[in-house]
């Protein structure tokens, strides 16, 4: 299999901080990848750099072939981005947030394209609600819907489940799961080690904005260990 997302030495330096430090990541088509760290270890910042929302520092990634920092705008234009702050416009209706996402990606079925997401994630209720209004949880719906409309081939998703009652969480992990066997890419951020453990069938963690270890979620099974024991010896000994 190719590699879909490649980094070599990605660093991005606010003042001071570096919140990624030489980060080299290699992630192949077809993997439902986990980047694993504390808050403010860096995840979120590189689902950015990954996506074209901010530049590096130093060093540059390619990701479906297109390199991110020569071409920012293909690349968002390929892939599904669902960001860790659910942020939908709060002067548009969840209905109309959907149908301006659709129009600015030229889809066409757009109704039903968007009719599926609502009825999948059970709050066709919640169509005609402002944005503003909306609970955090079916903010979190609708970007979640946002994020896979086009139909994308990858998606780079930073804390998805965390606002979900345990039903949607459900469907969703499923869906993930359906998403990769079916050929997709997942490039997923979590501090919550119990989802990655189920779903996730490669790991990277990052500490301090370093990668500290990658590998395959088999590799640890076959190893008889507990992704958060592994996890937390990591980052102990970092």
């Amino acid at each position: 299999m190719k590699n879909i997302i490649e980094t070599r030495n990605l660093t991005k330096k606010f003042g001071s901080l570096k919140a990624v430090d030489n980060v080299s990541l290699s992630i192949k088509e077809g993997e439902l990848f986990g980047l694993l760290g504390p808050n403010g270890s860096g995840k979120s910042t590189m689902v950015k750099l990954l996506t074209g929302q901010i530049k590096p520092t130093k060093g540059n990634a390619i990701v479906l072939g297109v390199n991110v920092l020569k071409n920012p705008i293909d690349v968002r234009q390929f892939v599904g981005i669902m960001p860790e702050q659910e942020n939908p416009p709060s002067f548009l209706t969840a209905e109309e947030y959907l149908h301006f996402v659709a129009k600015i990606r030229n889809l066409d079925n757009i109704d039903e394209r968007c009719n599926y997401w609502f009825e999948f994630l059970e709050f066709n209720d919640q169509k005609d609600v402002l944005c503003k209004d909306l609970s955090r949880g079916t903010r979190q719906k609708l970007m979640f819907a946002q994020t896979f409309l086009h139909e994308p081939n990858l998606v780079l998703i930073d804390e998805p489940l965390i606002n979900l009652d345990p039903i949607i969480q459900r469907k969703v992990k499923d869906y993930l799961q359906d998403f990769v066997k079916k050929g997709g890419t997942i490039f997923f951020c979590t501090h919550v080690l119990e989802i990655a453990e189920k779903i996730c069938t490669m790991i990277g963690v990052i500490y301090n904005g370093k990668i500290i270890y990658q590998g395959s979620m088999k590799d640890l099974k076959k190893k008889k260990q507990h992704l958060e024991d592994f996890f937390l010896r990591l980052v102990k000994e970092a």
